[in-house]
């Protein structure tokens, strides 16, 4: 017994006093900091397109490569899935918009009691990282910011974070990018603190110009110089970059409601997963489509009436949708309808189809689902094999 009491009390003095090995002293390094961007609507054809000069560095210093998005090509799926690590089958979002079971109509997707799976932010609040979520979009915030330390948004921005970075621009320009990035920049150079820093930009400039338009190389190089910025304020950061969609011009849209009705086989809904509270950027119209029927057996026909129709490429049944794209059963239609390069499925006012102009520019298709994504300066990071797609981008994070 006395024996032991000396034990005890001798280890309890090398405690106290800081009498161990050099080794059993060194404290665990600390967590290096994380910048994650998703670049909303950055396909590889905006950025091989502009003069990036800091990206251009980044690809080279560190991890590129061009990977699968998710089907839909939609900003909530992606950014869902990015967030969660998860695909649709595991976190439940597949799409901007859902049809609410309870009362038949179109919902938009916003509350976060709809997300199933963990995000990063609890991720990292367990193991004690601060965070905080930046986005021009209030969907994204609603949605996906649980365990978020604190959120900035566009159009909930306080009267302190306006006087800090300015005066909001209009949601519908290149200047709100701008306008977040710099948000971004003043809570990396303010707080020490924050371990993770999301950010999640518009695809306004993408919808308004084509890649090759001086416009959009304009936008993007100034996004290139915000990232060294980020870079010289938090230069032992890791970034991680990467879209969830890209952006391509359309020619035709189809309403799948009239569609059906006209040639007897009126069907419950035809629901656009690219449909959201931002009307002006693709004004509801997606290249892919939910259809919901009004009794399984009108499902044969329906289908023929619209694989007749010039710019549907495919008409696949529920279970081959949840097989091919991941996506939660209890959440789409019966049939998936994907268009054609060119194509798109949305509502109508006055026809069942109708010519669009030539500036009109959308996504939601499987022709919009690849993208850059990039690791910069990030420790202990996976094998570029682990990178299949883009929602991998940080899931093996914390």
């Amino acid at each position: 017994m006395r024996l032991r009491i000396l034990l005890f009390s001798s280890l309890y003095t090398l405690l106290v006093f800081g009498w161990l090995p050099a080794a059993a002293q060194r404290k665990a390094a600390p967590r290096q900091k994380v910048i994650i961007i998703m670049m909303d609507g950055f396909g590889e054809e905006y950025y091989r397109n502009s003069e990036m000069p800091t990206l251009n560095a980044m690809e080279k210093k560190g991890l590129y490569k061009v990977v699968p998005s998710l089907m839909p090509s939609v900003t909530n799926v992606n950014n869902a899935a990015i967030i969660t690590g998860e695909t649709a089958e595991k976190n439940g979002i597949t799409g901007n918009v859902f049809l609410d079971p309870a009362t038949g109509k179109e919902e938009y997707t916003e509350d976060p009691k709809q997300l199933l799976a963990p995000t990063i932010f609890e991720r990292a609040r367990k193991v004690g990282i601060k965070s905080i979520l930046f986005s021009c979009k209030t969907k994204t915030v609603q949605l996906l910011s649980e365990g978020a330390g604190e959120t900035m948004c566009w159009e909930t921005a306080s009267p302190e974070w306006i006087r800090r970075i300015g005066e909001r621009p209009d949601i519908y320009s290149r200047e709100v990018n701008y306008w977040i990035m710099e948000a971004a920049l003043y809570s990396i150079r303010h707080d020490p603190d924050l371990g993770l820093i999301y950010i999640h930009t518009t695809d306004y400039p993408m919808h308004a110009w084509a890649p090759e338009s001086q416009e959009s190389k304009e936008h993007l190089h100034k996004m290139d110089g915000y990232l060294a910025q980020l870079i010289q304020a938090a230069p032992d950061a890791a970034i991680l970059i990467t879209a969830d969609h890209t952006v391509k011009h359309k020619t035709l849209c189809w309403d799948f409601e009239k569609v059906c009705a006209a040639r007897g086989a009126a069907i419950k809904a035809a629901v656009s997963p690219e449909k959201d509270r931002y009307y002006k950027h693709h004004l509801g119209m997606g290249g892919s489509a939910y259809i919901y029927l009004n009794e399984p057996k009108d499902s044969s026909k329906v289908r023929n009436i619209l694989l007749g129709l010039k710019g549907v490429e495919a008409v696949i049944s529920k279970a081959e949708a949840v097989k091919r794209y991941h996506l939660m059963p209890d959440r789409i239609g019966d049939l998936m309808v994907l268009g054609d390069s060119t194509t798109v499925f949305g509502h109508l006012e006055n026809s069942e189809s109708e010519i669009l102009p030539d500036t009109y520019r959308s996504h939601g298709s499987t022709y919009e689902a690849h993208v850059p994504l990039f690791i910069y300066n990030a420790r202990h990071t996976p094998s570029p094999d682990y990178f299949t797609d883009n929602y991998k981008l940080a899931s093996w994070l914390f």
